[in-house]
């Protein structure tokens, strides 16, 4: 699916579910951030542009940064990028909001697991939940690509900031799309801060609850409307 099949003609590109859906799943990737990077030693497991750079600090002997931890977290993450891919093609005969719910039920399920690691397990759960969570999010990224919504990646927001900037009025341009772009920002930004505060506060089972909730919740209110009449 293109970035325009989710609408034809003079109907909005892209519904307002949709984008919602994608401002949440936002929201969850600062918690899930936040919960990896405070609670996990210095890892991503939805930002992978991170690792790279970690592994690359742990080679040249700086400390506190685990080079196995962030190639599992590397790995995991394409294993999940290549299951939304298997996934998207088998259900391609389907219609299409099945896909995404059942990709967005996935991702939630993941979460959900981690989540029960991190509640039920006293010691040694870094690596499971470092798998888990990265599984999730390679899965999530790999959603998100196939939909193409401009500037909700919902994991990365470079592209974002560099929109913002590029598009503005200082640069000469309209910036039609910066209230998308603000929300995005702002909302990957409260995501993290309250994934932070429940990190240093209490543990990693309360964010893990949430994002596992919050997605599955996302999952419920996926619609028939993305151009595939179903």
């Amino acid at each position: 699916m293109n970035s325009d099949s989710l609408g034809t003609g003079r109907r909005p590109a892209h519904p307002t579910w949709l984008l919602s859906v994608l401002t949440v799943l936002t929201m969850v990737t600062g918690l899930v951030d936040a919960i990896s990077y405070l609670g996990l030693g210095h890892v991503f497991t939805a930002n992978m542009t991170g690792n790279v750079v970690i592994i690359a600090f742990a080679l040249v002997g700086a400390t506190g940064f685990s080079v196995s931890a962030s190639l599992l977290s590397l790995a995991a993450f394409a294993v999940g990028a290549v299951a939304a891919g298997r996934l998207e093609l088998a259900l391609r005969r389907r219609p299409r909001h099945h896909w995404l719910r059942t990709c967005l039920g996935v991702e939630a399920l993941l979460l959900g697991a981690a989540t029960a690691v991190a509640f039920t397990a006293s010691s040694g759960i870094r690596y499971s939940v470092i798998a888990l969570t990265a599984v999730a999010m390679g899965m999530r990224n790999g959603t998100v690509r196939k939909l193409g919504v401009p500037d909700m990646t919902t994991t990365v927001l470079t592209l974002t900031v560099t929109g913002l900037a590029f598009d503005s009025p200082l640069a000469g341009g309209t910036n039609l799309r910066a209230p998308r772009r603000i929300v995005t920002v702002v909302v990957l930004l409260l995501g993290a801060m309250l994934g932070g505060w429940l990190v240093l506060q209490h543990d990693l089972g309360w964010p893990l609850l949430i994002s596992a909730l919050s997605v599955a919740g996302t999952a419920a209110v996926v619609r028939p409307s993305m151009g595939d009449g179903g």
